[in-house]
């Protein structure tokens, strides 16, 4: 993996960093492309029960490099800057595993819509969010705040912050229901990793399908819903998880799930 992204495994989570701290982790084309590739790494990673995204060096990604956005022409920008290898769409919800982010620092642009796309957010004291892709005229260049954000908080709130651009707090995140905890600085990345465990102990296939119902849920009617849950759920009845997951509860015990 390039220094410019850095990949760890601890305990079951696979640990991805943004690491260009003299640029506050903003974005080149070259480097997303790697991020994408960490990303994808972490959800094929056997060993790896659920994904930590975190940045180096006091913040967590600062959005796009401007410097490098001027070799790139306008047609081609976009979320792919014209390369082939960095896919389309969501790939961070897209994961199968729980994704926590470690937000120390300023999340400003592209960074906030990393954060965004995340499962679950944990904050440093030091925090901040901003959507101000409007000061750049531009809208949000992922798509993730101007349909996740609206779900996640509310409309109001989110067309207060994308229309606005203003920053947002690690504290005002945390009443909104956007961060789940703030912590210190030097905490941040364990409480994550925390986090990250806490979700992952139950049986990985489980947490996969619940995963995608969820998100499938928020553009589905109740109908459609109820029946990929009911088919869900019978590949839930049918598979080694749940055998192992009665076992272990009937003999008191942890469970020792597969993934299938």
């Amino acid at each position: 993996m390039s220094d410019e992204i850095e990949y760890a495994l601890d305990d079951g989570v696979a640990i991805v960093t943004i690491n260009r701290p003299q640029k506050r982790n903003a974005m080149t084309y070259g480097t997303l492309a790697k991020f994408h590739q960490a990303v994808v790494r972490a959800a094929d990673e056997p060993e790896a029960r659920a994904v930590v995204i975190t940045g180096a060096g006091g913040a967590f990604c600062a959005g796009t490099d401007l410097s490098d956005l001027a070799t790139v022409s306008p047609e081609a920008r976009g979320a792919r800057g014209g390369q082939d290898e960095v896919p389309s769409g969501w790939l961070i919800q897209r994961c199968p595993k729980p994704v926590v982010a470690a937000v120390d620092g300023p999340a400003v642009g592209m960074g906030a819509e990393f954060a965004t796309q995340c499962d679950v957010r944990i904050a440093s004291t030091t925090a901040r969010f901003a959507w101000n892709f409007v000061h750049r005229g531009l809208v949000p260049d992922t798509g993730a705040a101007s349909w996740l954000l609206p779900r996640q908080i509310g409309l109001t709130a989110a067309l207060r912050l994308v229309l606005s651009g203003e920053f947002l707090s690690a504290g005002d995140a945390l009443a909104l229901g956007y961060v789940s905890a703030v912590v210190e600085p030097a905490d941040v990345v364990q409480a994550a990793c925390a986090e990250a465990r806490r979700m992952s102990r139950g049986s990985p296939l489980a947490a996969r399908l619940a995963k995608e119902l969820m998100y499938a849920g928020l553009e589905r009617g109740v109908a459609e819903h109820l029946e990929h849950n009911r088919e869900a759920l019978a590949t839930c009845f049918a598979s080694e998880d749940h055998r192992e997951g009665v076992a272990a509860f009937l003999e008191r015990r942890e469970a020792r799930f597969a993934g299938r």
